[in-house]
């Protein structure tokens, strides 16, 4: 890559960013040594760890290696045989900790869970667990050997203490007593690893003992007393002989740290991975990047990118492509106005997305590889080489012909300016032919008319310009493809107050041609307006239609569970009513199968009156017959077998008897017989007994007579699974209507009521069933079901 042009982009700026997020030296070096990588495949890879990093910071938060030194200089050391320090120690138990934590973030929370590319480092560890624990053991601080870190060295610690405290107790029983007098303070000092006292100089005959120093003014000498010069010398012995046994520890850890050689080699490479690795997924992580979408086709396609070196607060985010549609780009706009920016936006991406970086764009962005990126951005004019603006740029625009290829991205800021503006745009059209003619991925911002021209007239080159706003004189930093960009000059001059006359003068001086060119860019540009301020107020509409769709669906949804919750309450109810009655009239039927024709009226109607505030007490409403008016059942509309039922009782019964003088009707309901007026029955809309019997006698003339012969009126389900019964009752309804039954009893119990509700959900499917109902008073009450067929 040009290292020119990388500069130019801001690219070390980044890496500068990208290296404060890496925790030590081994991370940072890999940051900062980072290029764009020459293959799809590696960038594809470093993208995709880029994003597994993402995803875990995300998950699990980032690892961290903080507190991390380099130590490739300590495992030279290691391979030359070179016994470490304490503290060089301290940092490789560091190192294999890290290793350990590591290990420990990388695992997966469930074995099912999918593996990433990470897990490849992770790995590669070896905490070395063992190890740490002896070094951390050993060494409790970069000046402190435990005393556990050997028998010998305890030992010899040990009896440190003993005589520590013999001369100590000697030497205070000195202070406190017989040298008293004698000394300048009443303390115990050291002078080099010997214990003296501070004695006053006239009574340095009183204290026997060896002078080892004495203070500046010569009024005081520190002397070592006789009584304990036998102690410190033994104290120094044993100093020799720790510091001695620290050197056989430490060389003791050595020697097992080099076994491990290899292993620790491969963790400080890898836990600096790692933390390069993390680096660029905490830095996508703060930007709210996503990873791009690479092809090695040239096609360039950002979607709402930010320039990350912009205040993200501020930033207005660009959409750009080049290299799908068109080859070669035209940005013009005024200054200031965001040109420049875009082609840095699209140098830089290109830059950093190619070293395996997030981009700070919307997700399905797409990047393409490049062999360079060259950018001439920016004035380099030199005094000291005597060069101007314009050549400047030609200079760079030279090297760069030099050296492109097929596979370079070009980027052009301000093509052909600092020179006479006609040489200027001729010179730059040419240079943007030949590059367009090449087929090479080329960007370029420019003022001049006539590069609008040439990307209006040339297949392959499109036009694009930043937006200006003249009411404020502002620029959006919207960049608006297919557009290009009207020369403001005018209207920012007229806005500023310059004088009509003055600018009415300037008009004259430009030809009709270019007059009208820019009149139709600015047509274009009204337009463009009002399509996009249409577009926001359908956008508008549809999104208020949405959102009144996704209230309606709510209500209605709460609606449904309310009245599913209010329909579940009645039914509840509504079962304990029908269980409280049932047991009622199982009772009452048990009275009437008891006494059997002796039963009287009076007692019958009294357990009905029981059965009727039974039912008030529930809260249910009470069976109410239909309403009839007084006289609606006359006498000549019943017939003998009439099928009635008596409304005082509400059961069903045959007429077997037609009304008499006083309109009585005799009814057999069931075993019981009774007489009852005309006005407590109601015909129920059936065929007489005669009637049916006339029809059956006629359906068992013919093919069916031996079927009907052998198929029972009933069929008995009780005991069977709901699977069972529905299947052994489908196979009898088939036979009962093939054999002209004119109707069948469904024997099931009554239970918990499941097999009863499959029995009724089965017969509404059958096509051939006419009707079906509930049994009766003396049919068998809800634990029979009675089906009717069709004719």
């Amino acid at each position: 890559m040009n290292k020119k042009s990388l500069n130019k982009l801001e690219y070390d700026k980044i890496i500068g960013l990208l290296s404060e997020q890496a925790s030590f030296k081994g991370g940072r070096d890999l940051c900062e040594n980072l290029m764009p990588l020459p293959s799809l495949e590696e960038v594809e890879k470093a993208q995709d760890e880029t994003a597994c990093a993402f995803s875990r910071i995300v998950k699990k938060g980032r690892l961290s290696f903080y507190g991390l030194v380099p130590i490739n200089g300590l495992l030279k050391r290691l391979e030359v045989g070179a016994i470490l320090g304490s503290g060089e120690l301290l940092h490789l138990k560091n190192m294999l900790k890290s290793a350990a934590q590591a290990k420990s973030y990388g695992r997966r929370e469930r074995s099912d869970e999918p593996g990433d590319l990470l897990d490849t480092y992770f790995d590669l560890l070896s905490p070395l667990t063992p190890l740490a624990t002896e070094i951390e053991r050993c060494i409790l601080a970069e000046d402190e050997i435990s005393d556990e870190a050997s028998p010998n060295l305890k030992n010899i610690r040990s009896q440190m203490k003993r005589i520590n405290d013999r001369i100590h107790s000697t030497l205070n029983q000195m202070v406190n007593k017989s040298l008293r007098t004698y000394l300048q303070d009443p303390i115990v000092t050291m002078r080099g690893d010997r214990y003296c006292l501070p004695v006053k100089a006239e009574y340095k005959a009183q204290v026997p003992g060896m002078i080892h120093d004495q203070s500046a003014t010569g009024s005081t000498l520190f002397i070592e007393p006789l009584a304990v010069v036998n102690l410190n010398n033994d104290m120094r012995e044993l100093l020799a002989k720790e510091k001695d046994e620290i050197q056989v520890i430490l060389a003791d850890l050595s020697n097992q740290c080099s076994e491990f050689l290899p292993e620790m080699k491969v963790n400080n490479e890898t836990l600096a991975t790692l933390d390069f690795i993390f680096a660029k997924g905490n830095l996508a992580y703060l930007w709210k990047a996503a990873k791009p979408l690479y092809n090695d086709e040239g096609i360039i396609e950002i979607r709402e990118g930010r320039h990350p070196l912009l205040d993200p607060k501020t930033v207005v985010p660009i959409t750009v492509s080049l290299g799908d549609a068109f080859s070669l780009l035209v940005i013009t706009g005024p200054n200031t106005g965001g040109k420049t920016v875009t082609l840095k936006t699209i140098g830089l991406f290109s830059l950093i997305g190619q070293a395996g970086l997030h981009i700070p764009a919307l997700d399905r962005s797409r990047l393409s590889l490049f062999s360079d990126v060259l950018a001439d951005i920016g004035d380099e004019q030199s005094i000291e080489q005597s060069l101007s603006t314009f050549s400047s740029h030609l200079t760079n625009i030279v090297s760069f012909l030099k050296t492109i290829d097929d596979r370079s991205l070009v980027l052009f800021d301000e093509l052909g300016a600092g020179t006479d503006p006609t040489e200027g745009a001729a010179l730059a059209i040419a240079i943007l032919d030949y590059l367009h003619a090449r087929g090479i991925r080329t960007a370029a911002t420019t003022h001049y008319s006539e590069l609008k021209v040439y990307a209006l007239s040339t297949k392959g080159v499109e036009n694009a310009s930043c937006e200006f706003d003249v009411n404020t004189l502002r620029p959006t930093y919207r960049l608006l493809i297919g557009v290009p960009g009207k020369s403001n000059a005018f209207a920012i001059a007229k806005r500023l107050g310059l004088p009509d006359y003055i600018i009415d003068a300037a008009k004259e001086q430009i030809d009709e041609e270019d007059e009208s060119f820019e009149d139709l860019i600015g047509d274009l540009d009204r337009r463009r307006k009002d399509i996009e301020a249409k577009k926001m107020e359908i956008d508008r509409h549809n999104l208020d239609l949405k959102k009144q769709k996704e209230r309606l669906a709510e209500k209605e949804s709460k609606l449904d569970a309310r009245r599913d919750k209010i329909m579940q309450a009645a039914n509840e109810e509504a079962a304990k009513v029908l269980s409280d009655a049932k047991a009622e009239a199982d009772d009452l039927i048990k009275k009437l199968r008891k006494y059997g024709e002796n039963i009287s009226l009076a007692d019958l109607e009294r357990d009905r009156e029981k059965v009727r505030k039974r039912l008030a007490k529930t809260g249910a409403p009470a069976i109410t017959p239909i309403p009839r008016t007084a006289g609606e059942l006359k006498p000549t509309d019943l017939k003998l077998g009439e099928k009635v039922r008596v409304l005082s009782l509400n059961v069903t019964g045959n007429v077997i008897e037609l009304p008499d003088k006083k309109g009585n009707v005799t009814v057999q309901m069931g075993i019981i017989k009774s007489r009852l007026p005309l006005s407590d029955l109601e015909i129920i809309d059936e065929e007489p007994l005669y009637v049916k019997k006339q029809k059956e006698q006629r359906r068992n003339i013919g093919s069916g007579m031996g079927k009907s012969l052998s198929i029972r009126p009933e069929i008995n389900l009780i005991g069977k699974t709901v699977d069972e019964a529905i299947a052994a009752l489908d196979k009898y309804l088939d036979d009962a209507y093939l054999a002209h039954l004119s109707s069948v009893r469904i024997i099931h119990g009554k239970g918990t009521g499941a097999l009863r509700k499959a029995v009724a959900d089965h017969l509404k499917k059958q096509k051939y069933v006419k009707s079906f109902r509930a049994g009766e008073f003396g049919e068998g009450d809800a634990g029979v079901t009675v089906a009717e067929f069709k004719e």
